[in-house]
């Protein structure tokens, strides 16, 4: 009997050990624990593929339960009847949605449950139905996407072969044509190179005499007419501008040339009208341009000089200089040349200034405009 003891104490321990690591492995896998479980039925419309009994059950992603039963519908051979096991502490609702997802990389499918409002009558079995859908896969999804991009590209296969050959059709021509197109992008290049210099015509030794006069605006009319320009502006912007033309000694005709300094446009244009109906009027722009002296071209002549501004980029003045073609056309010369600008008198308004006494026949006169009070110089 002594030497058989410890061979029945050791049998003991061993079915000891085995029975605590089956309650282990049952412990882990139901994190449900072992208290009060509660019961529901679940419906999918479609398959489940790879649900097993025992597959656990998610609520917002813990863990609370597993399934318990899975079989067919009796009355649908669509529909997949299951039957869940979770913590009675579970807040599973009457409108519980569910649903499957699948786990890691070999995508092991759960039962996925989440939200809910609706408590259902007690002693009642609740049956949750999951959403449509529910069951399929992401390869599943993955093969109805290409379904659908393969039924796509059949009935358009005619247009697609139609525009797959007119792209072969274009690379081929424009393999063809490589050294033409070489030509006309040189071409095109050689053209832009050259629209920053302008010629400019050579202008005589003998200036014209520059008189200066500051005019100071009346008060609240600003040099520029997109600053706060209304009926009260307008009114006193012309009476002020037919009082300047009274005191010019300017003829009162297409001799006479009224030249705006960029921005400002639309005070020397209500000088010029003020001088009379067939007075010339323009303004200096900052845009580079081709010019060609010849009959029926728009841009005959051009003079290039210093922004009065800043002085650092080139303006320009087109149709200023007279052209030396037997027909001026656009560009007939000037006796008077009349130049309104909103700069201060300095080296830069000077250098403009006697750029134009170069072109100009007879006088040239600078009208440098002052606002009338604060509110105008803003």
């Amino acid at each position: 009997m002594e030497t058989r003891a410890p061979f029945v104490v050791v049998g003991a321990f061993v079915l000891a050990a085995i029975l605590a690591v089956f309650g282990f492995v049952y412990w882990l896998h139901n994190t449900g624990g072992l208290g009060p479980r509660a019961t529901y039925h679940v419906q999918f419309e479609g398959s489940v593929p790879g649900l097993l009994v025992g597959a656990a059950v998610l609520f917002n992603g813990i863990r609370v339960g597993e399934v318990t039963d899975l079989g067919l519908a009796p009355d649908s051979p669509r529909r997949v009847n299951a039957t869940i096991s979770v913590a009675s502490t579970t807040p599973v609702r009457s409108d519980t949605k569910v649903g499957l997802e699948f786990q890691g990389l070999t995508g092991v499918p759960v039962i996925a449950l989440e939200g809910g409002m609706l408590v259902a009558n007690s002693g009642e079995v609740p049956t949750l139905i999951a959403e449509s859908g529910a069951g399929r896969s992401m390869t599943q999804a993955a093969r109805d996407a290409l379904l659908r991009v393969d039924t796509v590209l059949s009935e358009n296969s005619g247009p697609l072969k139609d525009t797959i050959a007119n792209l072969k059709i274009f690379s081929e021509g424009l393999a063809r044509n490589t050294g033409k197109l070489d030509g006309i992008i040189a071409g095109v290049r050689d053209l832009v190179a050259e629209l920053p210099e302008p010629p400019v015509r050579p202008r005589d030794a003998a200036r014209a005499p520059v008189s200066w006069l500051a005019v100071t605006l009346p008060d609240g009319v600003p040099a520029l007419a997109m600053h706060r320009w209304g009926p009260a502006e307008e009114g006193a912007a012309r009476a002020a501008m037919g009082q300047l033309s009274a005191s010019l000694p300017v003829a009162r005709d297409g001799r006479t040339l009224v030249l705006g300094d960029e921005e400002l446009m639309y005070l020397p244009q209500l000088l010029a009208a003020a001088l009379g109906g067939q007075v010339r009027t323009s303004t200096t722009t900052r845009t580079p341009a081709v010019t060609i002296d010849g009959p029926g071209y728009p841009l005959r002549t051009a003079l290039r000089f210093a922004s009065t501004e800043d002085g650092r980029r080139p303006v320009y003045a087109y149709n200023v200089a007279a052209s030396s073609h037997p027909e001026p056309g656009n560009a007939p010369g000037f006796d008077h040349i009349v130049l309104v600008t909103d700069a201060a008198r300095g080296p830069r308004t000077a250098q403009l200034a006697a750029e134009l006494a170069a072109s100009a026949r007879r006088s040239v006169h600078v009208i440098n405009l002052r606002p009338g009070d604060r509110r105008a110089a803003q």
